[in-house]
């Protein structure tokens, strides 16, 4: 089969430890998101990050790594994440939901290129950044909007 003809096992091992370390790496984000009951959780966040890391890695195959184009792809990324984002966010009144879960999947995209483009430590640095961010400050926001609406009863 013609398909196969250029088949390199060696080159589709690294691809797939490469698509693995993106989800992997978005897991806890998304489980963050759905400890948390929001509109994207365990399946989005992976996948987003798996497929960012996938697209990339297509391009670096048929544009080439050193393309100015690369460009092009990383525009496309984050115009169509951010769409995908925009969607988890609800407006309720005065206020917005869901800026944070399409915040982090603008992040876990960014997650997903880095791998692809062979960057680890940024992958890992905005994973754990964007985890620990999700972690430490809903506390936070929960005693801010404590405060805020003791102060509006006063």
């Amino acid at each position: 089969m013609e398909l196969f003809e250029n088949w390199n096992t060696d080159e589709a091992v690294t691809h797939l430890v490469m698509l693995l370390v993106a989800y992997a790496l978005a897991l806890p984000i998304g489980w963050n998101r759905e400890k948390e009951e929001r509109s994207a959780g365990l399946r989005t966040f992976p996948l987003v990050a798996m497929a960012a890391c996938g697209f990339v890695m297509v391009a670096i195959e048929v544009i080439g790594g050193d393309s100015e184009q690369q460009s092009r792809i990383m525009e496309g990324l984050m115009t169509g994440i951010g769409f995908i984002g925009g969607g988890a966010i609800l407006k309720q009144g005065d206020r917005a939901k869901g800026t944070a879960t399409a915040a982090s999947l603008w992040a876990t995209g960014a997650v997903g290129a880095a791998v692809g483009y062979g960057q680890l430590d940024i992958a890992v640095i905005l994973s754990l950044v964007t985890v620990l961010t999700l972690i430490v400050m809903t506390p936070l926001r929960r005693v801010v909007q404590v405060r805020a609406e003791n102060e509006d009863a006063s």
